[in-house]
């Protein structure tokens, strides 16, 4: 047998030496979904489309991930109180400052999903608001124009290597982003614009729940500048809450499978659909859904009704305190943190049950529950007719979440994060009823709690 010879050998042992060194590498490194994103982006297959009873996506083939490990069924329990985050530092104001600058989000909490391969319900989406007001006259003015307001998240500077959105996203939502920018064109910093009602917004952030230490936080804190002349007049700190806590799998897991095949292979078979074939299917291009602004198909059932009355009479399954946390986030996010649950109340408190919420005759995210359906107190108005809290405003033209707190976040919230803004302004938590934080001075009648008309 002829000898192989030496240099041959040494080669073999370098080369198997480098596969050691890839193999390792591989096993250690965190996958980059950014990476993913750029490199697989323009490769994706664009399979055409079978017929099929529903609209649907062509099927693109991701770069294999682990299966996640299935989370086990919990025991039931009453519905724990939310743990708190680590109590952040409220930013000191600025002696003798004449703006005042409130922010607040529009709706308390934006679930997103984290996976966007197989199925999807929402995209990472957030928005922020701001008022600012000058308080330099004899009496305070809502500013509109003439200054600058900006916005970032210490700490979370990027979401591409959070999450692979960015490589779906054209086949999802149509459109081709950068990394870490949004469906309206907006990054994890940047300038808030007007909104022509009073304050200033900025919409589609793309922010995950995951900052960039690794760290999971639901309630991160968001710093939002007031500037005119390129000089910091105001400045404080509002709550942009994100969790893509759907816990499909607590019912979804057969095995073998993961949850969101196995709920689109339900589908296919309870209504004679094809959408495992044409992953990833975004349940909104057939579903009306409102929060998406989308439209979906003639006959079919909008996403809310859809979802609320196919789940309303199987959730004894799950054994949760509080059934609503399987879907909406959830049993470690717990978005219900505020001064109704302070006081003992849940979801259904307002939301009446699941069933009331899946009514086809219901509008989704225009027919909420309002203020007045239970506070009465005399002399005290409330939301505008036909307006959402959310979008309403008083006490001269003053947005009534700027000084009260997002929906399901109404202050003081057992979140210190959410109770940081009014600890700023007014040194306590809770509803913003300091006078002097707007007015230059103590107001000699009191405090009319009235709408703007």
């Amino acid at each position: 047998m002829t000898g192989i010879p030496q240099e041959t050998i040494r080669q073999l042992k370098r080369y198997v030496a480098l596969l050691s060194l890839v193999a390792t590498a591989a096993f250690l490194t965190v996958p980059d979904f950014s990476g993913q994103a750029a490199s697989e982006h323009g490769k994706a297959s664009a399979t055409p489309k079978p017929v099929a009873t529903a609209t649907v996506r062509p099927v693109v083939t991701p770069t294999p991930k682990p299966s996640p490990t299935a989370t086990p069924r919990p025991s039931p329990t009453a519905t724990p109180r939310p743990s708190p985050t680590a109590t952040p530092t409220p930013t000191p104001v600025p002696v003798g400052n004449s703006l005042v600058v409130l922010g607040y989000n529009d709706l308390g909490m934006h679930c997103m999903n984290q996976d966007f391969s197989e199925l999807v319900i929402l995209p990472p989406y957030n928005t922020l608001h701001a008022q600012v007001i000058d308080r330099s006259g004899e009496e305070p003015r809502v500013v509109s124009s003439g200054v600058t307001v900006q916005y970032s998240i210490p700490g979370n500077t990027r979401s591409s290597t959070k999450t692979n959105f960015w490589l779906f996203a054209s086949y999802l939502f149509g459109v081709n982003l950068p990394n870490d920018i949004g469906l309206t064109g907006n990054g994890l910093s940047g300038t808030m614009q007007p909104t022509g009602n009073r304050d200033w917004a900025v919409t589609g952030i793309p922010i995950t729940p995951m900052t960039d230490s690794g760290v999971e936080n639901p309630y991160q804190l968001a710093n939002i500048k007031v500037l005119r002349s390129g000089q910091q007049l105001a400045q404080t700190q509002a709550v942009v809450p994100v969790s893509w806590e759907i816990s499909c799998n607590i019912c979804h897991n057969t095995p073998g499978v993961g949850p969101a095949i196995d709920i689109l292979r339900k589908h296919d078979l309870r209504h004679n659909t094809q959408l495992e074939m044409h992953r990833p299917v975004l349940c909104a291009s057939c579903h009306a859904d409102n929060a998406l602004g989308a439209p979906g198909q003639t006959g079919v059932s909008n996403l809310s009704q859809a979802m609320h009355s196919s789940h309303a009479n199987r959730m004894s399954q799950a054994n949760l305190g509080n059934s609503c946390y399987a879907c909406h986030p959830g049993q470690r996010t717990q978005c219900l943190r505020d001064v109704h649950f302070t006081k003992g109340m849940d979801c259904n408190s307002c939301h009446t049950s699941m069933a009331a919420v899946g009514n086809p005759n219901r509008r989704p995210w225009v027919d909420e529950p309002r203020c007045a359906d239970c506070h009465n107190k005399a002399g005290h108005e409330y939301e505008q007719p036909n307006t959402l809290y959310r979008n309403s405003s008083g006490h001269g033209n003053v947005q009534c979440a700027a000084c009260h707190g997002s929906p399901h976040a109404i202050t003081p919230t057992v979140q210190p994060a959410d109770n940081v803004q009014a600890i700023q302004w007014q040194g306590y938590p809770g509803t913003i009823n300091k006078c002097t934080v707007c007015h230059k001075q103590q107001p000699g009648e009191s405090f009319p709690h009235r709408r703007d008309t």
